[in-house]
């Protein structure tokens, strides 16, 4: 593990303490895309326009096949990729805390409900007499933050960071780990950031010919730059500012030192950010209303896509505008975060991620039930509730076929002598007694590269299954992620280079089911418009610059 500690002291204290940024006044009429009315008239403006904008993205046909079809064999021994890679990652998880005493060890606990966004780095940043200390490294919280460091953290604002790396190499990950903290003209301030900007190779090109000077691989550090470089009177309006720049996926948290608390998210809210309050009053921020939960705050709303919201010791509400330039508010969010990536305990985008999961197993069961099955199991964790759905519509048990091993680590030793497939073995053990002569169905959330699922399928079978059945509780995958997801690149993945066959043939199983594309339609109804299913469909909200298209990671 390797920590970094590190303090910024105030240059000058500049900011711009007048909240004329959310009322009329002289120092605005430029900022025509500030909406300077009361929050439910903000929402129903956002709303009428979000219906002039949705459009119908074209689903996929749904695809159930079986061993009778005739194809050549693909051997799955000969792709080289490991096990760790067969599964989307999703990038990291932010946190905010104003107004509370306990700021740093409640966000260390929030970060803690958030871990499973990301378990490669963790940070903080705690505001204290004006002064921003940090504290970042390497692992997981647990192994970033102890009683000693967190002392080093007081103040009653704080904001954290988990993150997932995507290829930025070992020698340079502890300087990408987030929060960053700059030291401008105006004062020092942190930001902690989820998402991509998929125009951050051109953002980055044109500040480094201005004189900027980047010391990371992040994409996140072009936002220090491009705040750093207005010349806006209050930090709000310099955020502002550098959102009207960024294209892409951004909810992001802020700290400055006089005591402001910003968070911003993206006008098409691909990624989640919510917002709660303990019960003396402090808020939380948090990427998942599990981080809530975990620090008993109250789950008040999540911050709306466009949204920027500032709390500070100026007012005693909340205060907070949208951004309609340069797009216009028509949400786009994740659909992979009720399919994967949330904890099912959390609500995202307003729904239960648990009842989302239930449901595609549910209709799973119904558009691809498999005759005269004995058993149900799951690929724990993630396919655990769309197994559950699947078991209770299909009216068979459900039972732990697999046990995932809650003791392995990111690095192991592995035997001299090769064993087959090694790695899932590590983190997967069949149970003999549930599978042994029984005609088997497999929940899974995805299939990425199909690397794993082969591997499962095979031990499955070596343990005695007499038949295995997957049922993935999501459609096929056929595009990359631009929004801050690390996917493989388009041509890795398997359901772009395969059909629903070939891909059976592949993995081994018996018979092969997605979710049928239309079952969004038909669960999310009226919101069904407002999710981004670009990797199902290959139609994006926002097109990638082709730097971004060449290189998915966070250099």
């Amino acid at each position: 593990m390797a920590a970094n500690v590190s303090t910024a002291t105030a240059t000058s204290n500049l900011l711009d303490k007048q909240p004329c940024l959310f009322s009329p006044c002289k120092t605005t009429p430029s900022y025509k895309n500030l909406l300077i009315i009361p929050y439910q008239q903000q929402q129903q403006q956002q709303q009428q326009q979000q219906r002039l904008f949705m459009k119908n993205p074209q689903p996929l046909k749904a695809v159930v096949v079986n061993s009778s079809s005739k194809l050549t064999n693909m051997d799955p021994q000969h792709d080289h990729y490991s096990d760790d890679d067969d599964k989307p990652r999703e990038e990291c998880g932010v946190v905010g805390i104003y107004g509370d005493p306990d700021a740093s060890r409640l966000c260390y606990l929030a970060l803690h409900a958030l871990q499973h966004r990301g378990q490669e780095g963790a940070g903080m940043v705690t505001v204290h007499n004006k002064v921003l200390k940090s504290t970042t490294g390497i692992g997981l919280v647990s192994d970033v933050f102890n009683e000693s460091k967190l002392d080093q953290l007081p103040g009653d604002m704080a904001i954290g960071h988990v993150r997932y790396s995507t290829a930025a190499g070992s020698s340079s990950i502890l300087k990408n780990v987030q929060p960053f903290v700059a030291n401008s003209k105006f004062g020092s301030f942190g930001v902690a950031h989820n998402g991509n900007f998929v125009n951050y190779q051109l953002v980055r090109a044109e500040l480094e010919e201005k004189g900027s000077i980047f010391s990371t691989t992040s994409d996140t550090e072009v936002v220090l730059h491009l705040i750093a470089k207005s010349k806006a009177r209050s930090f709000v309006l310099r955020v502002l500012e550098a959102c009207e720049r960024l294209q892409g996926a951004y909810s992001m948290v802020f700290v400055t030192e006089d005591g402001k608390l910003v968070a911003v998210r993206d006008p098409f809210g691909f990624r989640p950010l919510v917002m709660g309050r303990r019960s003396n009053g402090a808020i939380v921020f948090a990427s998942e209303t599990c981080a809530l939960d975990m620090v008993e705050a109250t789950y008040e709303r999540e911050v709306h896509p466009g949204e920027i919201v500032l709390v500070d010791d100026t007012t005693k509400e909340i205060q907070s505008m949208y951004l309609l330039r340069p797009h216009p508010p028509k949400p786009k969010s994740c659909i992979f975060e009720h399919i994967y990536f949330a904890q099912p305990n959390s609500i995202v985008f307003g729904r239960s991620v648990y009842e989302s999961r239930y449901a595609f197993g549910e209709i799973l069961a119904t558009e691809a039930p498999v005759e005269d099955c004995d058993v149900v199991i799951a690929v724990p964790y993630s396919g655990v509730v769309a197994a559950l759905g699947y078991a209770a519509k299909a009216g068979v048990p459900y039972q732990q076929g697999l046990i995932r091993s809650h003791y392995v680590g990111r690095t192991f030793i592995e035997p001299s002598q090769k064993i087959r497939d090694f790695g899932v073995k590590l983190k997967l053990s069949p149970v003999k007694a549930v599978l042994e002569g029984k005609k088997v169905v497999v929940v899974d959330d995805s299939i990425v590269r199909g690397t794993t699922s082969s591997k499962i399928v095979r031990m499955l079978k070596e343990a005695g299954a007499k038949e295995v059945h997957m049922r993935i509780a999501s459609p096929p995958i056929i595009g990359s992620c631009y929004y801050g997801i690390d996917t493989p690149r388009t041509q890795e993945l398997i359901s772009n280079r395969m059909n629903v066959e070939e891909i059976r043939k592949f993995i081994g199983a018996d018979s092969l089911a997605f979710l049928p594309s239309d079952s969004f339609r038909k669960l999310l109804g009226s919101d069904y418009n407002n999710f981004c299913y670009a990797c199902f469909t290959g139609k994006y909200p926002l097109n990638p610059t082709a730097p971004m298209e060449e290189s998915i990671d966070d250099k």
